[in-house]
C-alpha cells in the first residue's frame, strides 16, 4: 500500500474538509455511544491549533433521501460539547443543511472555525461515488483530512475524494491502519472468528482462507450458508451448530471454539456469536471474549460494535491488542491489503 500522509504534515491557515465517522447510535435524540467522535478529538484539536477552518462531513444510517430522523444535528451538538467543555461558545461554529449551497458555505467559512454539514447520505451522489456532490467544497477548500476508518472500504464519494485533492489522514485513522497491518502479518496459526448478521462477510471467505488457518463461524451466519459444500466440507472452517433457538452458540460450539482459540498465535474476531441485544443470548459472545482475553496469542484483534461492547462490558479491553472501528474495513484490508480511502 502507498505511504499515507499524516495530519501532522498539514499546513496552517487552511480551509480543510474533515471526514469523520459520525454514524453514532442514537435513541430518541440521545447518543448512546460517542466513542467514535471522541477518537477524532485529537485530530480536530490539532487542526484548530494550526488555525485551520474545518468543514466536517459524515453520514448516519442508510437514508433514502432526506430523513430528519437521521439528521446529524445531534452529532454536531455532541461534538461541540466535547470540544468546548465548560467553555461553550469558545469555538465559532455553525450547522449547514445543504452541502450544495456554495454561497452559504463560503459565508460560513468566513465567520466560523467549524462548519458541520448535514448527513451527506441525504444526497444520492454520496453512495454512488459521484464526487460532483463536493464540487463547491473542493473549490472552497485546500485539503482533505480523512479520520473515518470504519468506512474506508467503501467507494462512497467522500471516501474517494482523495483522488481530487491534497489528502491527509487523522491520528485515529493512521493508528488503526497500523493495527490492521499487524493483524495481516500476524504469527501463525491465525484464527478468524466471524459472527454477527451481515451476510456480506461470507463473500470474503475464499480469499480469507488463503491467509488464515482456522475460520470459526457463529452469530446468524451459520443459517445463511445454505448447505454450501465448499464451506461445509472445508477442514479449515468450523461452523457453529447453535442452540436450539438459533440465537446463540451451544455449549459444544463454545468448547470447540475455545480450544481452537487457545492453540492460535493470532486471533481476529468480527461479529457477535449470538443475538447480543438480548441478555439471554450473550453467553456465547461473552465466553469467546473471555477465552480471547485469556489467550496467550501474540496478537488479538476485534472489530464491530457488539464485539467491542462485549469486551468493554466484561472489563477486558486492556487484554486486547487492537480494537478496530469496523468489521467490514478489517476484512477488506485482510483480503486486499488496500482500501478505497487511499488507492
Amino acid at each position: 500500500m502507498k505511504m499515507l500522509k499524516s495530519v501532522e504534515e498539514i499546513g496552517e491557515n487552511l480551509k480543510v474538509i474533515l471526514r469523520l465517522d459520525t454514524d453514532l447510535p442514537i435513541d430518541n435524540g440521545v447518543i448512546l455511544d460517542n466513542s467514535r467522535l471522541r477518537k477524532s478529538i485529537p485530530t480536530i484539536r490539532f487542526l484548530l491549533e494550526k488555525n485551520n477552518k474545518l468543514v466536517i462531513i459524515g453520514h448516519r444510517g442508510r437514508p433514502a433521501g432526506r430523513d430528519e430522523n437521521l439528521s446529524l444535528r445531534p452529532v454536531y451538538l455532541e461534538l461541540m460539547e466535547l470540544l468546548e467543555g465548560n467553555n461553550p461558545g469558545s469555538i465559532e461554529n455553525i450547522f449547514v443543511e445543504d452541502i450544495k449551497d456554495e454561497e452559504k458555505i463560503n459565508s460560513a467559512l468566513e465567520e466560523n472555525q467549524i462548519i458541520f454539514v448535514e448527513n451527506i447520505r441525504f444526497w444520492e451522489e454520496e453512495d454512488k461515488g459521484n464526487m460532483e456532490l463536493f464540487t463547491s467544497l473542493v473549490k472552497s477548500c485546500h485539503a482533505l483530512v480523512n479520520d473515518a476508518i470504519a468506512v474506508a472500504h467503501r467507494e462512497a464519494a467522500s471516501i474517494i475524494l482523495h483522488r481530487e485533492m491534497e489528502t491527509y489522514y487523522g491520528f485515529n485513522f493512521m493508528e488503526e491502519v497500523e493495527g490492521m497491518k499487524k493483524a495481516i502479518n500476524g504469527e501463525k496459526p491465525i484464527t478468524l472468528i466471524l459472527g454477527g448478521a451481515k451476510e456480506d462477510k461470507l463473500k470474503y471467505l475464499n480469499d480469507l482462507l488463503k491467509i488464515v488457518d482456522h475460520v470459526l463461524i457463529g452469530g446468524k451466519l451459520p443459517k445463511l450458508i445454505n448447505n454450501d459444500e465448499l464451506i461445509i466440507n472445508n477442514p479449515k472452517i468450523k461452523i457453529a451448530k447453535l442452540r436450539e433457538d438459533g440465537l446463540d452458540l451451544s455449549d459444544e460450539d463454545v468448547n470447540q471454539f475455545v480450544e481452537i482459540i487457545n492453540s492460535s498465535n493470532t486471533v481476529i474476531w468480527s461479529g457477535a456469536m449470538g443475538f447480543y441485544e438480548s441478555e439471554s443470548s450473550r453467553n456465547g459472545t461473552q465466553k469467546i471474549a473471555i477465552a480471547m482475553a485469556n489467550s496467550l496469542a501474540s496478537f488479538k484483534t476485534i472489530a464491530g460494535g457488539d464485539t467491542s461492547a462485549s469486551i468493554k462490558d466484561l472489563g477486558l479491553k486492556d487484554k486486547i491488542d487492537f480494537m478496530c472501528s469496523g468489521g467490514g474495513v478489517l476484512l477488506e484490508m485482510l483480503v486486499k491489503g488496500d482500501l478505497p480511502a487511499w488507492n
